[in-house]
C-alpha cells in the first residue's frame, strides 16, 4: 500500500490539474516555479499571478456570448469587476486591459476610478455600476464623474431615500442621470435575518418607479439590480430569486421604455479544494435561455446581461507561502504545524466565516503523511487553520525537525478580498509584520517577469501609525 503525500493526492484527485503541478519533487503554480521564489525571496511571501485574471475574464466572457449564440439571444454581455473585491492598481489595470465594465461601492472607489482615467489606463465609455449606501461624498462623486463625460455612469439606488439626495447633488447639472434599482432579496433560510437590508423591497419597486423616477426627465432608468450573496449556484434558493427578479424585470420593462439591462449580482464560485466541480457552461446556458424565454412569452425585449465578478475574477491567482518553523505534538491524537506568520493576519476570510482554500505542501511530496493543524505564531486561540473542504481534515508530509530543508507549504487561491479585509499594510494582530508581496507576470515574449510589489512591513512603519513618532 502506497502512504507518501504524492500517492495520496494522485491517488484522490485529478493531479496535476490546471494551475498545479510538480516539477522534481517541487509545486508549481500555474507553471511558476515556488521553489525559485522561495530561494530568492525567502517566506513568508504572498503571490500574485495577473495572467490568471485575464484567463478568467476570457472564460466567462466566452461561454456568455457563446449561450447568447445559442439561444438566438438579442442582448448583449457586459463583464464588470468588483473593485471591493482587490483595489490594487496592478489588479484593476490587467481587468481593465480585457476591456470589463467596473462596479464600485464607496465614495473612495470613485477616487480610484480618477486616478485610473488620468493614468489613461480607462476612458470615458467604460461603464460603471455604482453599488452601496450612498453619502453625500459618494453620490457628489458620481455626478461629477458624468459632469467629466462619464455618460455610463449608472447608480444604483439601494434605498428610496436615495433619490432625494440624488436630486439634491443633481441641481445645476443638466444631463441625464442614468439610474438602477437594487431589488432586496429574501435570504437562505439559515440566515439570521429574512430580507436583506440591501436594496428595496420587491412590493415597492413598481410604485417607487411611478412616483420618483417616471416623470422626472432628467432621470432614466436603465437597469434592475439583484443580488445573490452566495452566489450563481444551481438551488432551489437561487432559481427562486431569480425567478421574482426577472418578474420584476418584466412589469417594469412594461412601465419604462428605458430599462434595457438585469444586472446578475452575486459571483461564481472559484475552486477551494482540488475535487472543485461547478458546471459554468451548463449554468450560464441556463441563465441565458431562462431570461430568453420569459421575454418571449412576455413579449418584451431580451436585456443585456451585467455580472458583477470580483472573487471568480482574482481569487485564483493568489497564494500564500509559509515555512513550517516547529511542529508541536501537544496531546496523542493531535500535531501542530507552526508557521512563520500569523493565519489570521494573512487569511482572514479562514478564522472569520471559515472559508476553506486549498492547501498543498511545496516540498516533501514523497514523505509520508499524516493529519495536522496548522498553527500561526500570533497568541490567538482562533489562529489556526485544520479542516480541508473536501474531507475535513488537513493532511500533510510528515518531516524531521533536523532535516536541511524544511517543510514548506502554500494556501492558494487567495487573491480575493483578503487584503482588503485584513487592511493591508496596517496593523496586524500581535504587531505581526505583513508578508511581503511578489508580483508575478509575463512579458511579451511570454517569459514570468517576478517582482517586489512591497516587502515586508517594518516595525518603524507600524511604530508611526500607532503614534510612536
Amino acid at each position: 500500500m502506497k502512504h507518501s503525500y504524492f500517492d495520496l493526492i494522485d491517488q484522490s484527485y485529478y493531479f496535476p490539474q490546471e494551475g498545479f503541478d510538480i516539477e522534481e519533487g517541487y509545486l508549481t503554480f500555474n507553471g511558476v516555479s515556488i521553489k525559485y521564489l522561495i530561494e530568492k525571496y525567502g517566506t513568508p511571501f504572498k503571490l500574485l499571478y495577473l495572467p490568471r485574471i485575464g484567463t478568467q475574464i476570457r472564460k466567462a466572457r466566452n461561454l456568455f456570448n457563446r449561450a447568447i449564440r445559442k439561444n438566438h439571444y438579442k442582448g448583449k454581455y457586459y463583464y464588470c469587476y468588483c473593485t471591493k473585491c482587490c483595489h490594487f492598481a496592478h489588479v484593476l489595470k490587467t481587468t481593465l486591459k480585457e476591456g470589463v465594465q467596473l462596479e464600485t461601492s464607496s465614495s473612495f472607489d470613485l477616487d480610484l476610478i480618477f486616478k485610473l482615467f488620468e493614468e489613461g489606463a480607462m476612458n470615458k465609455e467604460t461603464i460603471i455600476v455604482h453599488n452601496g449606501y450612498k453619502t453625500d461624498d459618494y453620490l457628489s462623486k458620481i455626478i461629477l464623474l458624468n459632469k467629466m463625460g462619464f455618460k455610463n455612469s449608472i447608480l444604483v439606488l439601494d434605498s428610496k431615500n436615495e433619490i432625494e439626495r440624488v436630486k439634491k447633488h443633481a441641481k445645476g447639472y443638466d444631463g441625464i442621470i442614468k439610474l438602477g434599482i437594487r431589488m432586496a432579496i429574501d435570504e437562505e433560510p439559515q440566515t439570521a435575518y429574512y430580507t436583506s437590508r440591501l436594496g428595496i423591497r420587491h412590493s415597492e419597486v413598481l410604485e417607487f418607479y411611478q412616483t420618483e423616477i417616471a416623470h422626472q426627465e432628467q432621470f432614466q432608468l436603465k437597469m434592475l439590480h439583484f443580488f445573490i450573496d452566495s452566489g450563481i449556484k444551481d438551488t432551489m434558493y437561487y432559481w427562486g430569486e431569480f425567478q421574482k427578479a426577472m418578474n420584476l424585470y418584466v412589469q417594469l420593462k412594461k412601465q419604462c421604455k428605458d430599462l434595457k439591462a438585469l444586472d446578475l449580482g452575486g459571483g461564481f464560485p472559484i475552486r477551494n479544494n482540488l475535487g472543485f466541480e461547478y458546471d459554468y457552461e451548463g449554468i450560464i446556458n441556463e441563465i441565458v435561455s431562462n431570461i430568453k424565454s420569459i421575454c418571449v412569452e412576455e413579449e418584451i425585449t431580451e436585456p443585456d446581461i451585467f455580472t458583477e465578478f470580483g472573487k471568480y475574477t482574482v481569487g485564483e491567482s493568489g497564494a500564500i507561502i509559509f515555512e513550517v518553523l516547529e511542529q508541536k505534538q501537544q496531546n496523542d491524537a493531535e500535531k501542530w504545524y507552526m508557521v512563520n506568520n500569523s493565519l489570521m493576519n494573512t487569511i482572514p476570510d479562514a478564522w472569520s466565516i471559515l472559508e476553506k482554500f486549498i492547501l498543498l505542501p511545496i516540498n516533501k511530496w514523497k514523505n509520508p503523511y499524516e493529519r495536522v493543524n496548522i498553527g500561526g505564531i500570533s497568541c490567538d486561540h482562533s489562529d489556526y487553520y485544520n479542516s480541508e473542504e473536501m474531507n475535513q481534515q488537513v493532511l500533510l508530509p510528515t518531516f524531521n525537525d533536523g532535516d536541511t530543508e524544511p517543510l514548506y507549504i502554500g494556501f492558494f487561491h487567495t487573491g480575493a478580498y483578503q487584503d482588503s479585509i485584513s487592511g493591508y499594510g496596517g496593523i496586524k494582530h500581535c504587531l505581526i509584520p505583513a508578508p511581503k508581496m511578489i508580483i508575478i507576470d509575463r512579458d511579451e515574449t511570454g517569459n514570468f517577469v517576478d517582482s517586489v510589489y512591497r516587502n515586508e512591513q517594518k516595525v518603524e512603519e507600524m511604530l508611526s501609525i500607532l503614534g510612536y513618532e
